[in-house]
């Protein structure tokens, strides 16, 4: 007998199916006996109401995991409409305690910590499993609309000789006996790979050895990273990154109703022209309106976004705003400086209800341009050598961009902690399970 999917049952009303996964539940009434079977998609009822059959699963723990055998009935007060009657039961393979905490209530009762120390078994839980397939869904979004557009999907190498964005904050690690580092981005490869595709994109694994604690930052996140050749300016980059959001945004309104409604999430809109702000305008506003004098500064701290989320949903009724031209001394030595005052850059960052998602820009493209930025910095050359080499074999205007992964899921959905949208953290503390 073919398996059928929980979700897959009224197509099958009135027909004998065999159903597999995990006891979710066993809910003993009188003389009717009710299992919620939890599979990898969804929970669906079963009516066990021969003793025989309920004699195989009443001494087992939740998160035994069963094959069932029953005929489909329609029955709306089941969960999705549906339930099998005529149960017969058989065991693959029984749980051998009971799991760390309940998960076959609505929302898990732990702590993060304890949820994170036992996250193999909590992850089980619908809603956890809901925020990750999202992910999925994101991911999907974004590769596919890059790939309509003429994107070609890379890979890059993770171990690298030289730190990515400069600066000490790289896990190095002993590779065969030299010194290489985690990679803090793809940034040097997708730019390589300009002069090849034109148009790259790469969606994997960065490190960053941030000694932070906070709420919003991780050691190692998933970084979906784009470049393009033969842009205009920043503005550019821009265009196309409100064209993978709003993308991105109408696949989990088409695909993921069932997820978005388990966790209450509400999907925002994305304005055909997301508002943008200049830095200094940004800085000169939040000035005025909060008597903080933040003239000056070099960049934004996150109340300062949270005051320019703030006002882009008052003024523009927008989740979304882009804060353009960042001062060139705090981005990488490889952005492009704003043509007009080389004080700023051709940079942005888009903030998503309040909090950055996005960083982005043109990036320099002559190599001369290079040797005097590294310079003027103090950066020594001799690593990047091989990087360097493209620049003095032409490459065009380019610019990119990148999206984290998790702290998307966290702004979308409201959570708390970047950890709620990680499979598995690493932090200051946690480098298991």
């Amino acid at each position: 007998m073919e398996r059928v999917r929980t979700t897959e049952l009224a197509a099958h009303v009135g027909e004998r199916v065999a159903m597999h996964g995990w006891l979710h539940r066993l809910r003993r009434l009188g003389g009717i006996n009710f299992l919620a079977l939890r599979d990898g998609w969804g929970i669906a009822q079963a009516v066990i109401d021969d003793p025989e059959e309920l004699a195989k699963v009443a001494p087992l723990h939740d998160e035994s995991v069963l094959a069932l055998e029953g005929l489909v009935t329609a029955e709306p007060q089941a969960p999705g409409g549906y339930e099998l009657r005529d149960t017969r039961v058989r065991v693959l393979v029984p749980a051998e305690e009971p799991p760390p905490f309940e998960l076959n209530k609505r929302v898990l009762k732990p702590s993060l910590d304890v949820f994170l120390e036992h996250a193999p078994i909590g992850l089980r839980h619908p809603q956890k499993r809901a925020i990750f397939r999202l992910g999925a869904g994101i991911v999907h979004a974004f590769r596919s609309y890059l790939r309509s557009q003429g994107f070609t999907e890379i890979q890059s190498p993770k171990l690298v000789e030289a730190a990515t964005e400069g600066g000490a904050n790289v896990f190095p690690v002993d590779y065969l006996g030299r010194t290489a580092y985690l990679a803090q981005s793809p940034q040097f490869y997708k730019q390589i790979m300009v002069g090849v595709f034109e148009r790259v994109f790469e969606v994997g694994p960065v490190f960053r050895a941030e000694p932070h604690n906070t709420a919003r930052h991780i050691n190692e996140y998933v970084s979906l990273d784009v470049e393009m050749g033969f842009i205009h300016d920043h503005h550019t980059v821009m265009g196309l990154l409100t064209e993978v959001i709003r993308a991105i945004i109408q696949h989990l309104a088409e695909s993921h109703r069932e997820e978005l409604a388990l966790l209450d999430a509400h999907l925002p809109s994305v304005p055909e022209i997301i508002p943008s702000v200049y830095f200094p305008d940004a800085l000169e506003m939040i000035s005025q309106a909060t008597g903080r004098d933040v003239r000056g500064e070099p960049d934004l701290a996150p109340e300062d976004e949270r005051w320019l989320g703030a006002w882009a949903e008052a003024e523009h009724g927008s989740d979304w705003v882009f804060v353009t031209g960042f001062p060139l001394a705090k981005r990488p030595f490889y952005t492009h400086p704003d043509p007009g005052d080389p004080t700023y850059s051709n940079s942005f960052d888009l903030l998503f209800r309040g909090t950055e998602l996005v960083t982005g820009g043109q990036r320099l493209h002559r190599y001369g341009d290079y040797v005097a930025a590294l310079e003027s910095r103090g950066i020594d050359p001799t690593p990047f050598a091989s990087y360097l080499e493209v620049f003095r074999h032409g490459m065009p205007p380019h610019g990119g961009f990148a999206i984290g992964l998790e702290r998307f899921l966290m702004q979308l959905l409201g959570l708390g902690n970047i950890r709620e949208a990680t499979l598995f953290p690493r932090d200051l503390t946690r480098l298991s399970p």
